[in-house]
């Protein structure tokens, strides 16, 4: 067991300013509080520590005993993190948490074997197109230059009549400029970050997917925590789960207000246009069964029971 006081060391790629980031110093400020100071986490943010995608690593060797990572990265590793990316599989917040709960028990037993543990889950804010032209139909996306981000999205922008190309955020204006791209699928986040008004006039929010991270601890520096630290951790991670779900659709909110404010018109897509985005996540989703073994494939039946139920 540990001794009268530990310090953990917490990794992220993420700034200050961002809501991951600020979810992350209410979790250790709660667990700091709850423990007497018996457990501490010194968080370094930003890549200062440890790169992005090297974080999931460094927390399984015992690096770093925590860190934030975004599912995605790990998709050669296992099917089952990159199906949140799949479009319109979970099109608003209500939906992703219910994947994220039928996801959990199949994280637990992989990350188990790896000697981590995940205790937080944070949806990000959904997505959009960016467009020079008022968009009313599927029909308006045809013959479009659409620059997207990852396989599933590229394939998600040919399906819908895109001429679709992925390409690094920071290419985003030289592309505009040359007229290699006239339209942007992503987040209004992202749309602020690339000053998106200066080359477009139209956001359509169309919610369409919310990536997840994920919070890690090191599995054998938690079960080294005496057991009322262990519980004090687990339910202030629990906790930082809802808070995050909350702070993503605010943060969400709150971009799209920015966007407006620099004289962007903004509209929710029509229903034409999810019903289309709905049958790409289908075909895309039938996809992805081909990659996915019996039992994961059991985890995404879980979910779109939870879904009908729900009667989402």
């Amino acid at each position: 067991m540990a001794g009268a006081n530990t310090t953990w060391t917490m990794a992220t790629g993420y700034p200050e300013s961002s809501f991951f980031t600020q979810n992350i110093r209410q979790f250790i400020s709660e667990v700091e509080k709850e423990s007497g100071g018996r457990l501490k986490i010194d968080l370094r943010p930003n890549d200062t520590l440890i790169k992005h995608d090297a974080i999931k690593r460094a927390v399984q060797t015992g690096q770093i005993q925590a860190g934030e990572v975004r599912l995605g990265v790990y998709g050669n590793e296992d099917p089952m993190y990159v199906l949140d990316g799949l479009p319109n599989i979970a099109g608003n917040y209500e939906e992703a948490w219910q994947l994220m709960q039928a996801q959990s028990p199949y994280f637990e037993k992989i990350l188990g074997r790896h000697n981590l543990r995940a205790i937080t889950y944070v949806a990000w804010p959904g997505q959009g197109f960016y467009t020079k032209t008022p968009v009313a139909s599927p029909a308006d996306f045809k013959g479009k230059r659409l620059r997207i981000y990852s396989q599933p999205t590229l394939k998600m922008g040919q399906m819908l009549g895109f001429q679709a190309t992925i390409l690094p955020f920071a290419e985003v204006p030289q592309a505009f400029a040359t007229g290699l791209i006239d339209s942007l699928f992503t987040s209004a986040q992202t749309g602020i970050d690339t000053q998106a008004w200066d080359n477009v006039k139209y956001f359509m929010y169309t919610g369409t997917l919310h990536n997840k991270n994920m919070v890690i601890v090191n599995d054998r520096a938690f079960k080294r925590l005496d057991d009322d630290l262990q519980k004090i951790v687990l339910a202030a991670g629990e906790r930082a789960s809802r808070r995050g779900f909350d702070m993503s659709r605010k943060a969400g909110d709150e971009t799209i207000a920015t966007l407006r404010a620099n004289g962007m018109e903004v509209s929710e897509a029509p229903d034409s246009i999810q019903k289309q985005l709905g049958e790409v996540g289908e075909t895309m989703m039938a996809e992805w069964r081909k990659t996915a073994n019996p039992e994961q494939q059991k985890v995404l039946d879980d979910y779109l029971g939870m879904k009908k139920q729900a009667g989402n």
